[in-house]
This record gives C-alpha cells, structure tokens and sequence, in this order.
C-alpha cells in the first residue's frame, strides 16, 4: 500500500475504496457516517487485503 492510499484513507476514506467495488464503499461509507475513526479503521483493513 502506497503512501498516497494511506493518506487517502485517512483523509477521505470512502474514496479510498472507490476501486475495491460497490459492497466495500457502502460498508466504509457507513462506517464513516458512524464515525470518522470507524471509516479510516475499515478504509486501511480493506485496502490492506
């Protein structure tokens, strides 16, 4: 995982998993509604697989 993808997962996490499909945006996408930690939290285990 690039620097850049880390930057964005914390910066902006629903975006980070734009490319990882539809199912892993909604649960980060809700994740981060939850709470902004929760989003980062979600955004770097699903970018780390």
């Amino acid at each position: 995982m690039s620097i850049w993808r880390v930057l964005l997962c914390i910066v902006f996490p629903p975006l980070a998993v734009v490319d990882k499909g539809c199912g892993s945006f909604l649960i980060v996408f809700i994740l981060t509604l939850a709470g902004w930690i929760p989003g980062v939290i979600g955004a770097l285990v699903i970018n780390n697989k």
